[in-house]
C-alpha cells in the first residue's frame, strides 16, 4: 500500500498537471480568439503612406527599412552597412478612432533581445498617442517572442479620432509593418513631414543602447520635444568618423548636425578625424549647424585611472578640434561637454557605459539647449 508521503506526491503532481493543462487550454483559447478576431481586422501596409527617419528615397535602399543606401554597401565598413540595416529613429504616424489597434511585423533577425537590453527595445514596436493637451505620451510596445508578431497592441480605447506614433525597432531590421483596426473605424495614413530633420551620427548610445523601448533614446526624447524630424545614423561600437560614412552624411540636408562619436573614439583617432569631419561636411553644407559632442562619463570611471585618462585624451582632442575650426572662421559650431550628458549620481547607465532610461532623459536635457541655440 502506498505511503501518505508519496500519495502527497502524486496529488501535488496531478494538481500541476491539471493546472498547467488549464492554463494551456486557456491559452489556446486565447490565441484561438485572437486569430479569428485578427481575420476581421482591416490591416493598412506602412509602405504606402511612408516612415520618417529615412535619409534616403525608398528606391535607393536595399530594403525599404535600411538606413544607408544601397550604393554604401562596400563603401562603408562591413561593420557599418550591416548596422544599417536596422531602423533605429524611424517612426511612423496615423490616425484612428479604433478602439483597439493591432499590429503586424517581422524583424530581419531571430535575435530579438541582448544581455543588457530587452527585446522590447531591440525589436519591438513602441506607440504613442496624442493626448489632449496636444503632447505625445506613451501607450503600448510590442513583445516579440520570434521573428514574426501578429497581436493586439492595445484594446479598450476611448471612441476617440487621435492621432498616433509608432517608434520601430532600435537593433532590428523591420522586414514588413502594417497596423489594424476593426471594421467600421477610421484609418488615416499621416504622411512623414517634411521639415528639415536634426541628424544624429553617432555610436551604440546614439543608436539605442540601452533603452527599454524604441521610443526613449534621446534623438527620440527630442524628436517629441522640438516637433522636428530626427535621422538616427548610430552605428554602435562603429561610430568613428570616417570619411566615407562623412560623405553620406553630406549627400543630406538636415537642420543641424550632432556628432556624437567620442565613446568609439581614443584621442589619437579624433585629432586625426573630428576637424576634417566637419571641413568635409562644411564644404557640403556652408551654414548648416554642426554640434559637437563629448563622450559621456563612465559611471564606474572614478575608480579607473585608465578610464578617466581616456576621456580626458578624447575630450582634449575634439575641444582642440573646436577651437581649431572657430579660429578658421567656421560659424554655426557647437559644443557640449561630456560631464553634462549624465547625472552626478551615476545611476542613469545600464553597464557603466550605456545609458539606461534616465540616463537617456538626462541627455536629452543637456542637448534640448543646445540644439535650439543652434535653430532648432
Amino acid at each position: 500500500m502506498p505511503s501518505e508521503n508519496t500519495l502527497n506526491i502524486n496529488r501535488r503532481h496531478f494538481f500541476n498537471y491539471a493546472t498547467a493543462a488549464t492554463s494551456l487550454a486557456a491559452t489556446t483559447s486565447l490565441f484561438s480568439q485572437e486569430a479569428t478576431q485578427a481575420d476581421s481586422i482591416h490591416w493598412h501596409n506602412v509602405r504606402d503612406w511612408g516612415v520618417e527617419g529615412k535619409g534616403w528615397k525608398s528606391d535607393e535602399t536595399e530594403n525599404y527599412f535600411d538606413r544607408l543606401p544601397l550604393r554604401a554597401k562596400g563603401v562603408v565598413r562591413d561593420a557599418v552597412w550591416n548596422l544599417s540595416r536596422h531602423s533605429a529613429g524611424m517612426l511612423t504616424r496615423f490616425r484612428t478612432d479604433a478602439t483597439e489597434i493591432w499590429l503586424d511585423y517581422e524583424v530581419t533577425s531571430s535575435n530579438l533581445a541582448m544581455p543588457h537590453m530587452p527585446a522590447t527595445g531591440v525589436s519591438g514596436i513602441d506607440l504613442y498617442a496624442t493626448a489632449p493637451n496636444g503632447n505625445l505620451q506613451w501607450l503600448a510596445v510590442s513583445r516579440p517572442t520570434a521573428k514574426k508578431t501578429r497581436v493586439k497592441l492595445v484594446n479598450a480605447l476611448t471612441a476617440e479620432n487621435r492621432e498616433f506614433t509608432a517608434y520601430l525597432p532600435l537593433y532590428n531590421g523591420c522586414q514588413h509593418l502594417s497596423f489594424g483596426v476593426p471594421s467600421g473605424a477610421t484609418f488615416e495614413p499621416i504622411a512623414p513631414r517634411t521639415d528639415k530633420p536634426i541628424l544624429f551620427y553617432g555610436t551604440s548610445i546614439t543608436h539605442g543602447a540601452c533603452a527599454s523601448r524604441p521610443g526613449m533614446p534621446h534623438p527620440a526624447i527630442l524628436g517629441r520635444r522640438l516637433g522636428r524630424p530626427v535621422i538616427n545614423l548610430g552605428f554602435s561600437g562603429n561610430g568613428k568618423m570616417e570619411p566615407e560614412v562623412g560623405n553620406f552624411l553630406c549627400e543630406l540636408d538636415p537642420l543641424i548636425y550632432v556628432i556624437d562619436c567620442l565613446p568609439n573614439m581614443v584621442g589619437t583617432e579624433v585629432s586625426e578625424r573630428a576637424e576634417n569631419l566637419v571641413l568635409q561636411i562644411r564644404k557640403s553644407r556652408p551654414t548648416t549647424p554642426i554640434l559637437l559632442v563629448e563622450d559621456r562619463t563612465y559611471a564606474h570611471a572614478p575608480f579607473h585611472s585608465s578610464l578617466q585618462q581616456r576621456h580626458q585624451e578624447s575630450r582634449r582632442a575634439l575641444k582642440n578640434a573646436y577651437q581649431s575650426l572657430v579660429s578658421k572662421g567656421l560659424k554655426q559650431l557647437g559644443y557640449l561637454e561630456g560631464e553634462k550628458l549624465l547625472g552626478s549620481d551615476r545611476d542613469d547607465t545600464t553597464d557603466g557605459s550605456h545609458p539606461n532610461d534616465l540616463g537617456f532623459y538626462r541627455q536629452a536635457n543637456a542637448l534640448e539647449p543646445k540644439l535650439r541655440e543652434l535653430g532648432a
